[in-house]
């Protein structure tokens, strides 16, 4: 098994070579920093902004990725499509309110929940993991390591048998799954958790495979192209369409274009750039057109996805340009909705300024 592992994750040819072992010189060098690279503990950021130039440089960009981070997930998750059609289901305003208020309450309460948690594994792991003996290791690191050895791994890389550091490698998913443990409960909680977050990755993707399916039978099959469908009909329609996109999307899968984590979180860019400015706009301005609404979708959603790919090493080496990232302000692909929302509403805003004037010169009949 640990050998079929490995064969797979041998790359497949001499670019994909190059840009994985390239990024894991990359990080072996931060893990032989002192630290393994992390900023210290009383500073928010990597750098200093009171040191040279370069470290300074070094701390603006760490900050900037941060602050736009944090706007692609906090404007992205109000234009998550699964979200949206939810309040669609109450039956009054009244209710429909309610639900957003509820909403909002456990969606700051998870985003408010997952810094404390990191920052306590982090303290636990410092206090009781780093300085303790290879010999005298708790018992479930061992055991993840069986599992799969890409959650966790620890190596003496000095050669002191004392665990430092820089030589832990936790995985993504190990935060999570072994947080119990840390806290000295049995390893089932840990299945328990895993078993939650695969019930909630479950019912996401769900919720946006019925989105999907039912805005293309609705939408586009029906609205747009104005055919006459019972209702009996379009729910057959719509698990067809939801067979096709589960399958289109188990294809895009298969090919791992990236890690699970980048990939979650540039779908918020993605959500942000395209819903965000056509929904505020049409709420709050009632100046907004459906040109204009159009425009801004498709422009923000461009943008975004354009700063994505044209950042993506498949991409770039694929079309022959240059290796490495053209980064726009140090912005990481991954917050490329920071410059999608803006120029959506930008766009949907001159797009309906231009064609209200075009209607209102536009002469009427007599």
């Amino acid at each position: 098994m640990q050998a079929n592992r490995e064969l797979a994750a041998l790359p497949k040819d001499p670019a994909s070579a190059r840009e994985q072992w390239g990024r894991l010189i990359i990080e072996s060098y931060e893990r032989a920093k002192p630290l393994g690279g992390i900023p210290a503990h009383s500073r928010p950021f990597v750098g200093d902004p009171q040191g040279d130039a370069q470290e300074r440089e070094v701390f603006d960009i760490a900050r900037r990725n941060f602050l736009a981070l944090m706007f692609c997930l906090m404007v992205g998750t109000a234009g998550l499509p699964h979200l949206l059609t939810r309040y669609y289901t109450t039956p009054s305003v009244a209710e429909a309110r309610s639900s957003v208020a509820w909403s909002l309450f456990f969606i700051a309460l998870v985003y408010l929940s997952a810094p404390a948690l990191a920052v306590l594994v982090k303290f636990e792991v410092m206090n009781n993991l780093v300085g303790s003996s290879f010999d005298a290791l708790p018992p479930w690191i061992a055991q993840w390591v069986k599992v799969d050895p890409s959650l966790i791994s620890v190596a003496d890389v000095n050669g002191d048998r004392i665990l430092q550091w820089g030589e832990i490698r936790l995985g993504a998913d190990m935060i999570m799954l072994a947080t119990p443990e840390l806290g000295g409960l049995p390893y089932v909680i840990s299945g328990l958790v895993a078993a939650g977050g695969l019930a909630a990755a479950l019912s996401t993707a769900d919720g946006l495979l019925l989105t999907i399916s039912n805005a293309m039978v609705r939408d586009v099959y029906w609205h747009e192209a104005s055919r006459e469908v019972a209702p009996e009909q379009r729910v057959i329609l719509s698990k067809f369409a939801l067979l096709a996109v589960a399958l289109v999307a188990a294809l895009v899968a298969s090919f791992k274009p990236a890690e699970i984590l980048p990939l979650v979180a540039a779908s918020f860019s993605l959500a942000a750039s395209a819903f965000v400015p056509t929904m505020v706009l049409g709420i709050f301005w009632r100046r907004t057109t459906r040109e204009g609404a159009v425009a801004g979708m498709l422009t923000g959603l461009g943008v975004t996805v354009y700063y994505m790919l044209a950042n993506a090493p498949a991409f770039r080496s694929f079309f022959g340009m240059p290796a490495g990232q053209d980064l726009w302000l140090g912005i990481q692909p991954l917050s490329a909705g920071v410059f999608g929302v803006p120029v959506g509403f930008a766009v949907a805003i001159a797009t309906s300024v231009a064609s209200s004037a075009k209607l209102a010169a536009k002469p009427t009949r007599p």
